[in-house]
This record gives C-alpha cells, sequence and structure tokens, in this order.
C-alpha cells in the first residue's frame, strides 16, 4: 500500500483502547483482586489527582495547539513540533496514559497500570507506527528530523 495515501484510521483507537482498559482494571480487580503495596492512601490519592490533572491539562493544550492551526481530523496538512508537541510527538495519548494511571492511584488498583501498559503498547503496534508512516511520506525529512528530536512518548 502506497504510504502516502495511508491515511490516520478513521476509528478512533486510542480512545476506545483505554477506556477498554480501565474497565478491564475494574472488572479484573473486582474478579481476581491483586495484592497492592502499601501506600500511603493520602499520598496515593494525591498523586493520583496530580496524574489526572497533568493529563487533564497535557490533553487541553494538545488540542488548543492542534486547534490553533486548523488541523484537519483526516491526513495531516501540517507537521505540529510546537506546543506539547516539542516535547512528546503523542502528547494526546500521552495524557490517556496518565488519566489511567492516575486513576488507578485513585482507587488504590495495580491492574490500572497493567493496562495502562498494555493499552500504550497496542497504541504504539496499532496507531501510532501507522501515523508515523503517513507523516514520513507527507513530510520526509522534515519528519525524520522531528523524529531525532523529539522521543515518541516522553
Amino acid at each position: 500500500m502506497n504510504a502516502y495515501r495511508l491515511k490516520p484510521m478513521n476509528f478512533p483507537w486510542p480512545p476506545f483502547l483505554y477506556g477498554t482498559a480501565i474497565l478491564v482494571a475494574f472488572a479484573i480487580h473486582r474478579v481476581a483482586g491483586l495484592p497492592t503495596p502499601h501506600v500511603n492512601a493520602t499520598i496515593g490519592w494525591c498523586v493520583g489527582i496530580l496524574l489526572i490533572a497533568a493529563s487533564g491539562w497535557l490533553y487541553i493544550w494538545a488540542i488548543a495547539t492542534r486547534t490553533k492551526i486548523r488541523m484537519p481530523r483526516r491526513a495531516a496538512k501540517h507537521l505540529v513540533t510546537h506546543g506539547p508537541y516539542r516535547y512528546s510527538r503523542n502528547p494526546i495519548y500521552l495524557s490517556y496514559t496518565l488519566l489511567t494511571m492516575g486513576i488507578g492511584l485513585l482507587t488504590s488498583n495495580a491492574w490500572f497500570f497493567v493496562m495502562a501498559t498494555l493499552a500504550a503498547i497496542v497504541t504504539t503496534m496499532i496507531v501510532i507506527r501507522r501515523e508515523e508512516m503517513h507523516l514520513l511520506a507527507r513530510f520526509g525529512v522534515e519528519f525524520e528530523k522531528y523524529c531525532k528530536r523529539t522521543r515518541r512518548w516522553i
């Protein structure tokens, strides 16, 4: 298949994957449980709130950055390299991961960390690699330079 014609997927895989991960984490914890390390509940709760707040802030910042340049939902017309995209090539997916981990700390459910890791791996395999092929075909050397100076996640 021509990588230039390859467009980002129509189905919103990352929200689906992370939503499923959250539901599975709750379900597994309810059925099987998992011994959780003893952490001061107040500290876990505070760190969880901080992760969720950081997730929300990162998500809003990434969406605002894309909105300013009128980024389409389909094929990329611009390579976004400013805002949170200076630090991560996938700040929205990173925000989903932080949100999942934050919920895990709030609920003292270690399965959230397992599921967040699995969701990040599957997102990389199914979504990110396809998006990166599209961006490489579309922007070539400019995208390669961006990849060298900016990490995929953090």
